[in-house]
């Protein structure tokens, strides 16, 4: 539905408002209590990669995402996609309270074109991304060994990440 020409003031079209509670008033903060809201653009962009983008890179984003959301942007590649995310890591972030919904392996190509601040390369293999710094973790894989393994790696991985997001908010970029 339109609303006849010249009306304004939102879906009641300067309609008085019906019964009911007063409508709220607008609080006034002063400038020093108002929050200041990060901007997108000032948050670095962090791309974690390992071989098939099923164990390590996406617990690696997972934990990034959780607790690091306010710091950085946070994708995951892999340099040879596997077909799934593997049902171990599923689990060991879901013991943590992560979920990777929605996340599948991606192929390091289809992220190249983007800018990155920062690459983590877990893949033991050097990963060329013009621009942007590239740090190395030495992270074993754990794809194909027991349970055990994972709840090894997704511990290494979880400190690793909150060391990363600790460097990010103090200012710099590791390496």
């Amino acid at each position: 539905m339109v609303p006849p020409d010249g009306t304004t003031g939102g879906i009641r079209g300067n309609r008085p408002r019906m019964g009911g509670r007063p409508a709220p008033k607008p609080r006034e903060q002063s400038p020093a209590a108002a929050p200041v809201p990060q901007a997108a653009s000032s948050k670095k962009r962090v791309l974690f990669v390992c071989i098939g983008n099923s164990c390590r890179s996406q617990m690696a984003e997972a934990f990034a995402r959780a607790y690091g959301a306010d710091i950085m942007a946070v994708q995951s590649a892999g340099l040879s996609p596997a077909m799934i995310i593997q049902p171990l890591t599923t689990q060991v972030l879901a013991e943590r309270n992560l979920n990777v919904n929605g996340q599948f392996p991606k192929n390091i190509e289809l992220v190249m074109q983007q800018p990155f601040d920062l690459v983590v390369n877990m893949s033991g293999h050097p990963v060329p991304m013009p621009g942007a710094r590239v740090v190395n973790w030495t992270v074993a894989d754990p794809i194909g060994e027991k349970e055990a393994v994972y709840r090894e790696v997704v511990s290494q991985i979880e400190g690793l990440v909150m060391g990363l997001i600790l460097t990010l908010r103090s200012g710099k970029l590791p390496g």
